[in-house]
Parts: structure tokens; sequence; C-alpha cells
């Protein structure tokens, strides 16, 4: 009995490391350009995204069930920037490369739960675009603020439920053999992939997240888009046509830039051999450059944006006008 407590005890009892040594970058030229590269699409992206906020939260005519889903499209943004670029450029640029243990922890949850809001929240709107356009006589019964908020906030909480648990199970794993983690933040897979104990079930974590978050998105947006091309294909005018697929461009434009990043370096490293500061790359620019890039998309491609903006500068030159009349 006492030997078979003592084995139970064992393996109840797990070895967390005071830090984890995050190496990414490591031996990459210029990487300091790099950075400045880094930053500059943290800055565009804090103030592009602050700006769609602002905007969809102070006009009225804005709060519809599409651009509330882009409000939260913006809003996941704005936090993938924040948990993972500042953290980034503190670890590399100032050779800080040593997180504490519960800090790697809490910045593995908020990128991973941002990332995958982003990856869900296309999925709706891809949802809305699709009844806009296939059924556009029922779209304001199915598509209404209270449905759209609805299906918002089930995204916000299935991802927060999923990468909860996704990230306090790695607090069962036991790192007795090295603490260095091949990423530039603390990525999930090198974590887990460290370990010295039984990692089964992280193993099949990240496999279900994988499939719940990038294949399925992926697939579901596809199927989206074939019914509403198929639609657009029995509309009669050119006019027409054009008509419904400029409101689905911006979203095209997105969920391209958000997965096929993604996919491709997924799909690189089943066929070749990838150098580790290869995926580190593609996969950082493939989390960094979405966030960037979504609200120039939206602002550039959309009226009610554009509108604001011109209705902004318009007041600010008569404000001047007066000024110096005066």
């Amino acid at each position: 009995m006492t030997t078979l407590n003592a084995s139970l005890f064992q393996n109840m009892s797990f070895v967390h490391p005071e830090y984890f040594y995050i190496n990414g970058f490591t031996g990459i030229p210029l990487s300091k350009f790099y950075f400045v590269f880094l930053f500059m699409t943290y800055i565009i992206a804090v103030f592009g995204n602050s700006f769609v906020l602002f905007v969809i939260l102070t006009d009225r005519s804005l709060h519809t069930p599409k651009y509330i889903g882009i409000f939260n499209l913006a809003l996941a943004d704005f936090g993938e920037t924040n948990a993972l670029i500042p953290n980034l450029m503190k670890t590399f640029l100032f050779d800080s490369q040593y997180i504490s243990y519960n800090a790697c922890l809490a910045n593995m949850f908020f990128v991973f739960f941002f990332s995958n809001v982003q990856a869900l929240i296309l999925v709706v709107l891809a949802y809305d675009r699709f009844i806009a356009i296939c059924s556009p006589l029922r779209y304001h019964a199915i598509m209404n603020n209270f449905s759209m908020l609805a299906a918002s906030m089930g995204v916000w909480s299935f991802s927060i439920v999923l990468i909860g648990t996704t990230v306090a199970l790695i607090t069962r794993l036991s790192f007795c053999k090295t603490n260095e983690v091949k990423s530039y933040f603390c990525d999930h897979g090198p974590i887990y992939t460290i370990a010295c104990n039984d990692n089964t079930i992280n193993s099949v974590m990240a496999k279900l997240c994988s499939v719940l978050f990038i294949y399925a998105p992926l697939v579901i947006i596809t199927v989206s888009y074939l019914g509403i091309f198929l639609a657009v294909s029995k509309i009669t005018t050119w006019d027409g046509r054009i008509k419904s697929l400029k409101t689905c461009v911006s979203h095209l434009i997105i969920v391209g830039i958000s997965f096929l990043p993604v996919i491709s370096t997924y799909i690189s490293a089943l066929i070749f051999t990838l150098h580790p500061n290869t995926r580190i790359i593609s996969t950082s620019l493939s989390s960094a450059i979405p966030p960037m890039v979504n609200p120039i998309i939206y602002v550039l491609n959309t009226n009610e944006f554009k509108d604001f903006l011109l209705k902004t500068l318009k007041n600010r030159l008569n404000i001047k006008v007066r000024v110096l009349a005066k």
C-alpha cells in the first residue's frame, strides 16, 4: 500500500519551472529591422482598430448586424495585437527572453483566445453575407441586432472555455528536461512537446483547436461563398451581380489574409522540413499582419467609414475657417 501511495503521489507531483526561455528569432540576420516593421504594424493596428471601434460605437446608423460583427472583429484584432507584439518586442529587443511560468500561461491564453475569436467572427460575418445575398427578404428576420449579439457572445464564451481548458491542461505537465521554448512567444505546441510526462491530452487539445479554429472556419466560409456565388450567378444583370459581390469584397480579402498564410505554413511543414526561423517568421507575420490590414480594408471599402472621415474632415476645416475669419 505504501508503494502504491508513493507511486500515486509521484504521478500527482508536477515539476513547473520558475521561468521559460523564449528562443525565437535567434540567429536571424538584421532582426532589428524586423522589429521596426512589427512596431509599425502595431501602431497602425492599434490606431486603425481603435478608429473602427470608435466609429461604430458613436455612429447610430452603424448599429446593424453587419457592423456589430465588424466591431467584434476589430475588438479581437485589438486584443491580439496587444497580447502579442508588445511582449514580443520586450522579449527580443531588450534581451529579456525569460518569462515566468504564470506570465507565460497568461500570454498563451490571450494570444490564442483573441486569434481564435477573430477566426470565428469571420465565420459569423460569412453567414451574415450568405443570408444577405441568398435570402435577402428574410435577412432582417434572421440577422437582427439581437441574433448577431447572441452569436458574438457565443463566440467569445466558447473561445474562453476551450482556450482556458487548453491552457489549464498545461499545468498538469512536468518540465524536467528543458525550459527552452522554440517559438517567439509562449506557444502551446512548443511548450507541451518539451514536457517529460504524458502529454497525450495536450496533443489532442492542440489538434482539436486547430480543427475548430482553423480548418472548420475555413471550410464553413468556403461553403458559404459557394452558396453566395451560386446565388449571384442566378442574377440576370451584370450590374446586379457586381453590386452583390461588392458587399463581400472586404470580408473575402480579410479571410484570405487571415487564413492563407497559416494554412500555407501548415502544408509546407507537412511537405518540407522547415527551418525553425522560417516557421517563426511566417507564423509571426500571419499573426501580426491581419490586425493591421483589417481596419484599413474596411475603412477603404466601406462607404459608411469613408463618409464618417469626410464629415470629420469637413467639420475640422469649417472650424479652422471660422477661427481664421475671426
